[in-house]
């Protein structure tokens, strides 16, 4: 059974939601299964053709309509525990003017924004009216995490730390980035995450591409290489962490980027503080790096916030003037990519605090060497 957090925490966060559809003059959210569900109520369960859907009005007790077949698949959230009314349905019934039979006519509905085509197509029918997305309803709360969301972010940024601790067992010259990649797989999974949700080893040239998995590049001795991962642990809280490692004396222009990147970094993280806006720290590391006229290869945000979703609010970035407040989490990554050469990112998680941030991450950024014995295996 997969852990959650006590009841109390979820019927708090479904009373806080109805209170927040109800100021936004919306009748009722519904939540197909995502990130959003897990936040209500805990389930982690799938969605597939048949609609499963809770509905929280802005007035009245939430239901759960779900196909008969796929009830037990909500044994392992809070339902039960929240005393939810659930209505089961079959094939051949309507399950769309059931998540709709209590509430008004033609409702102001707001939808998860994972909710398949296949249902919001048929509920737009149903209703007449154009869906709003319940992200817009639902960031207040889910961006701003609780202590047992932190506490299982810390665990999350620890168990990240130990598979960068272990990387030299895994990263060194002669074996093919695939290779390394499903090692570092393993061992995210062994150091206490559920799964490893993405594993990105950039050798050489390849690390000049941010998003860049793995392929069947053999790494070299010369080679920087941006090692980017990260997973879920219980109850799907994620990790995700970037650090840039070579095995020889780097060249003397990596070298001076790579010191403007450090410092860049660390200005972000030293800007993290309640009050600023989101932007202030993307131009705190933005502006760091244009300064060294390292402008044109900073190509992406700052960073993302995280959560039971890898990638989530607050934003970042350039334009977001989010004001931060404790609880928030997020990533602070800025990086450097020369095309056809080499890149590098630092990303740490921070957590913003009354009088500035926790980082959830050991702080060594520094270019990390590592042995350059060869490998056998590729």
């Amino acid at each position: 059974m997969a852990s959650r957090f006590p009841t109390a925490v979820y019927r708090h966060r479904l009373a806080r939601a109805a209170e927040l559809a109800d100021a936004s003059g919306v009748d009722a959210l519904i939540i197909t299964p995502g990130p959003d569900l897990t936040y209500l109520i805990g389930s982690t369960a799938q969605t597939f053709e048949r609609l499963s859907a809770l509905v929280v009005p802005a007035t009245g007790g939430p239901v759960l309509v779900v196909p008969r077949l796929e009830v037990a698949s909500f044994g392992e959230s809070a339902a039960t525990e929240l005393g939810l009314t659930t209505v089961p349905w079959v094939d051949g019934e309507d399950p769309y003017a059931l998540a709709l039979q209590h509430l008004p006519g033609n409702p102001q509905v707001a939808v998860s924004d994972s909710m398949p085509a296949g249902h919001l197509v048929p509920l737009m029918t149903a209703t007449e009216t154009r869906p709003l997305l319940a992200t817009d309803i639902l960031r207040e709360l889910r961006m701003i995490k609780d202590d047992d969301e932190i506490a299982a972010l810390r665990r999350a940024g620890a168990a990240i730390d130990r598979v960068h601790a272990r990387m030299g067992e895994w990263l060194r010259p002669g074996r093919t980035e695939a290779a390394v990649a499903a090692d570092i797989a393993a061992a995210i999974v062994a150091e206490g995450h559920t799964e490893a949700a993405f594993v990105i080893v950039g050798s050489g040239p390849n690390g000049a591409d941010p998003h860049h998995e793995h392929s069947d590049r053999v790494i070299t001795e010369s080679d920087v290489v941006v090692i980017d991962i990260g997973g879920p642990v219980e109850p799907g809280y994620n990790s995700d962490s970037t650090r840039t490692y070579c095995f020889t004396e780097p060249r003397a222009d990596v070298a001076r980027a790579y010191a403007v990147l450090e410092e860049a970094q660390a200005a972000a993280v030293a800007a993290v503080r309640p009050g600023v806006t989101a932007e202030s720290v993307d131009a705190a590391a933005r502006d760091h790096l244009a300064a060294a006229g390292l402008a044109d290869h900073f190509i992406h945000r700052t960073g993302h916030g995280i959560g039971l979703s890898v990638h989530e609010e607050p934003y970042i970035v350039a334009g977001n003037d989010v004001v931060l407040a404790p609880g928030m989490a997020f990533s602070v990554e800025p990086g450097v990519y020369f095309d056809g050469d080499w890149g590098a990112r630092i990303e740490d998680i921070v957590v913003v605090t009354d009088d500035g941030c926790e980082p959830l991450n050991l702080r060594s950024h520094a270019l990390t060497r590592l042995p350059t014995a060869s490998g056998e295996d590729r």
